[in-house]
């Protein structure tokens, strides 16, 4: 995926996953735009989960 179709997605979940992922402040989402890598990384410091599991938690929003 390059990164402007990245960015694109990321803008269009952002409000889910803050939605979804409560733990996950404003600012660090903002932070992120649309690195998913850091985004997976967060997800394993917040919520102790893997990064293959934070990917498909992710994939599974866009569907």
């Amino acid at each position: 995926m390059n990164s402007d179709i990245a960015k694109g997605k990321w803008n269009q979940m952002t409000g889910v996953v803050k939605q979804k992922w409560g733990k996950l402040t404003d600012d660090e989402v903002e932070q992120m735009e649309g690195n998913f890598e850091e985004f997976y990384g967060k997800m394993q410091e917040k919520y102790g989960m893997s990064r293959e599991k934070a990917r498909e938690e992710f994939d599974s929003l866009s569907q």
